[in-house]
């Protein structure tokens, strides 16, 4: 195993059945990513982005193929330890923040450390610390409902960092940002990628924000092609 691979893939296809219908979504698709590179992946809307990062993450299982994360192979692995595997390894980001409403921007950067067994304090502290860092100091306090959306993405990345991931999923991270508070969130994103050494894969219909990262693949009629290397 190479120490240096984050993400390797190998023959990676995805296919769903419907009625008497199959549809290839993904097709023998390989694809590695190492230790603190920033990855894009564009392509058309229902091109599989989006069913790409849901095998990357574990999420879904692929029809063929393997997908290896930190040198453990996720598709054998059984529901529980996949996830504990996935919050010890993996971030996730998402264009709507999905953050609970019902808990502070604190609590919900919290959470993860919380789910791995972290104590409450420790957990806080850590929480605290992120959420300082993406410029939410004095935000720790409240809930989504309180802050802007800019300020809500801010806290679901800090939430994605908070366990010091291996690598970051983010699925349209700014895609629901005007351009000024997009802007604000790559550079962030970038500072913590090179404080944290933490890999990224982005999938962004925003051709600039793909043009800022160190590879640019696009997936178009199930098959990945690299654009920018």
């Amino acid at each position: 195993m190479n120490n240096d691979l984050i993400i390797q893939c190998s023959n990676l296809s995805k296919s769903f059945h419907d009625a008497n219908m199959n549809v290839d979504v993904l097709r023998s698709v390989d694809f590695n990513v190492t230790a603190g590179e920033r990855v894009a992946i564009v392509g058309a809307s229902g091109s599989g982005k989006s069913t790409l990062l849901h095998l990357l993450g574990g999420l879904d299982k692929p029809s063929t193929g393997e997908v290896i994360i930190n040198n453990q192979d996720i598709c054998g692995m059984s529901e529980a330890k996949k996830s504990r595997f996935r919050n010890e390894n993996l971030g996730f980001v998402y264009q709507f923040h999905h953050l609970l409403p019902e808990f502070s921007a604190l609590e919900n950067v919290a959470m993860p450390l919380l789910i791995g067994g972290s104590n409450t304090g420790e957990a806080k502290k850590l929480a605290t610390e992120i959420l300082a860092s993406v410029g939410l100091k004095d935000r720790v306090r409240h809930k989504p409902g309180e802050l802007s959306g800019g300020e809500r993405q801010r806290a679901a990345i800090a939430r994605a960092l908070v366990t010091q991931p291996k690598c970051v999923l983010a699925d349209e991270p700014t895609g629901n940002l005007d351009s000024k508070t997009a802007d604000k969130v790559y550079n962030m994103m970038l500072e913590l990628n090179e404080s944290l050494n933490t890999s990224f894969v982005v999938v962004t219909h925003d051709e600039q924000l793909a043009g800022k990262m160190d590879r640019v693949f696009r997936l178009e009629a199930g098959e990945l092609s690299c654009e920018k290397d």
